[in-house]
C-alpha cells in the first residue's frame, strides 16, 4: 500500500489522487497507475482500470489475473470492482473507504457477491494515510 500511496502522489493535476498497482502471486510488481480521467478526458481512466490493462500486457499470454492482487488507495467503484472481477483478480486490497460509491463493501459488495468469480477483499490498509491524500486534494478545491 505504501507504494500505491507513492503512485497516487504522482496523479496528474486536476485528477483525484488515487494510486493502483497489480502484483502477481510472488509479489512481483506488474503495473502501476493513477487516475487520469481529467488528464485524458476519459471517464474510464480510473487508476484500477489502467493498472489492470497494464498488468495483462505485462503477462502477455492471458487476460486472467487469477493469482494477482489489485492494491488501490481508495475503495474501487462499481466499474473498477467489475473490471477486477472480469479480469479474475484473486484479491483486492484498498486503503480508504468510499461511502458514496464504494463497491467492495461500502455501498455494494461486488467481489464477495458476484455469481461467477469472487475475490478476497481487505479494506482499511493504511487508511489514515490514504484518506489524507484525498482530504488534501479536496481541501484545495474548496
Amino acid at each position: 500500500m505504501r507504494q500505491a500511496i507513492d503512485v497516487a502522489r504522482s496523479t496528474p493535476p486536476g485528477d483525484v489522487p488515487v494510486g493502483a498497482l497489480v502484483v502477481d502471486a510472488d509479489g512481483q510488481l506488474l503495473a502501476t497507475a493513477t487516475n487520469r480521467r481529467e488528464q485524458d478526458a476519459d471517464p474510464l481512466a480510473h487508476a484500477e482500470v489502467l493498472a489492470l490493462r497494464q498488468a495483462v500486457r505485462a503477462l502477455g499470454d492471458s487476460w486472467r489475473l487469477e493469482r494477482c492482487t489489485l492494491v488501490v488507495t481508495l475503495e474501487p467503484c462499481a466499474m473498477c470492482a467489475g473490471a477486477a472481477l472480469g479480469a479474475r483478480v484473486g484479491r483486492i486490497v484498498f486503503g480508504a473507504y468510499e461511502p458514496r460509491t464504494g463497491a467492495c463493501g461500502s455501498v455494494w459488495d461486488l467481489p464477495r457477491e458476484a455469481p461467477l468469480h469472487k475475490a478476497e477483499v481487505r479494506g482499511g490498509v493504511l487508511q489514515p494515510e490514504c484518506e489524507q491524500l484525498l482530504r488534501g486534494f479536496f481541501e484545495k478545491l474548496r
